[in-house]
């Protein structure tokens, strides 16, 4: 293992090493990170990176993403020769890249703005070029350990208790089905109507859009799965998002809520996201599902199979929903209850499906109360 100390940082013209670690531009994956950890590099070329590990790494080229999103949340403009700070992360954007961690610290890319340094492997054709990183290295502590995401993740000491408030998670067909809009839009609807409300975003690629609308939205509290200690949850094993799913739901019993809303990201077809929502505990922890589509055929599938996984579903909304065309298909098909996303800031609207979703946990309950009593009997 090559160690260096971050003296042996070339330099940017005027600044020392050290003040040019001190300049790098470090992204929301790593805004969890105690930076000051960080005394050493590893820089032999062989070195594999891990997911969520921290890497320090110059810009070679400006290419599709032009501007990476700071710990602040502010978008910072990227110019060839800057240092960024990102984590190692692997990105599934079916509108934009599939890109997987290297087994190496070669050059490699900017795969998402909220600082993903992975290797692109395919894009959609709409996409420039990826932005190109040359790797510096993986920060280490002074005895080389490496800095990593996860050492920073939240460890709720509270277990989730079964009096936990209502849960609507959202849902959706795919990328851009509506998913966030729809999210923020209940958010606003519930906190309107004068609840706490508790945010969450439990999978996807780490970048703080979503957690900064949810909590312009009114969101009390808001966790997403870099909270977690994950940058990216794509090719994680399913136990592995269980436990991020696990740690937010019941970060966020502790944090008290009067309601959450939780998403779930990218489609139904998705292979973490469809792993996670078949899961038992998945259907414990969520009391109502809030399916977001693009069209009308796509919200018959999605409802199709949301029934045969015996999820509680609510409602349809999402980019379908902006067409009155496109619903109205939806209805000639059967189709279930449609909420215009626009609709679910309403605060009406908003507490009927939070009424939903608090009598499906209460059927639960009694469910688990009289399996309880049968089971004492015998």
């Amino acid at each position: 293992m090559t160690t260096a100390a971050l003296p042996t940082v070339d330099a940017a013209p005027g600044l020392s090493a050290r003040e040019t670690v001190a300049a790098a531009k470090w992204a929301y994956t790593t805004g969890r990170i105690d930076l000051a950890r960080g005394e050493s590099l590893l820089t032999d070329p062989d070195t594999v990176p891990q997911v969520g590990d921290v890497v320090l790494a110059r810009v070679a080229s400006v290419g599709q993403h032009r501007r990476i999103e700071l710990q602040t949340g502010r978008r910072a403009t990227l110019y060839p020769g800057d240092v960024v700070g990102v984590c190692y992360g692997s990105r599934y954007a079916p509108d934009q890249f599939l890109a997987e961690i290297p087994g190496d610290l070669g050059p490699c890319h900017l795969a998402a703005a909220g600082g993903i340094a992975s290797r692109v492997e395919a894009s959609h054709d709409a996409m420039s070029g990826a932005t190109e990183l040359t790797p510096i290295g993986i920060l280490a502590d002074a005895q080389g350990r490496r800095v990593n995401l996860r050492d920073s993740a939240m460890s709720p000491a509270v277990p989730l208790s079964s009096h936990r408030a209502p849960t609507i998670a959202v849902v959706g067909s795919s990328m851009n089905a509506g998913k966030t809009t729809a999210a923020a839009e209940l958010v606003r609807g519930l906190r309107a109507a004068g609840l706490r409300v508790g945010a969450a975003k439990v999978t996807g690629t780490g970048a703080g859009g979503d957690v900064w609308l949810f909590t312009d939205a009114g969101a009390s509290v808001v966790h997403d799965f870099t909270h977690a200690g994950v940058p990216s949850t794509y090719l994680l094993a399913p136990e592995s998002v269980r436990d991020v799913f696990t740690t937010l739901t019941t970060q966020l019993a502790v944090d008290r809520t009067d309601v959450n809303v939780i998403e779930v990201a990218d489609g139904l077809f998705h292979a973490e996201t469809a792993a996670l929502i078949t899961d038992p505990l998945f259907r414990d922890r969520v009391d109502g599902v809030l399916f977001a589509a693009r069209d009308a055929l796509g919200a018959v599938a999605g409802v199709q199979w949301l029934n045969e996984a015996d999820l509680p579903l609510l409602a349809v909304s999402g980019l379908l929903t902006a067409s009155p065309l496109a619903v109205r298909e939806l209805e000639r098909a059967d189709g279930p209850d449609v909420v215009a996303t626009s609709d679910l800031q309403v605060p009406e609207q908003a507490l009927a499906l939070r009424d939903q979703a608090v009598r499906t946990r209460d059927r639960a309950v009694t469910g688990l109360a009289v399996l309880a009593e049968d089971a004492k009997a015998v």
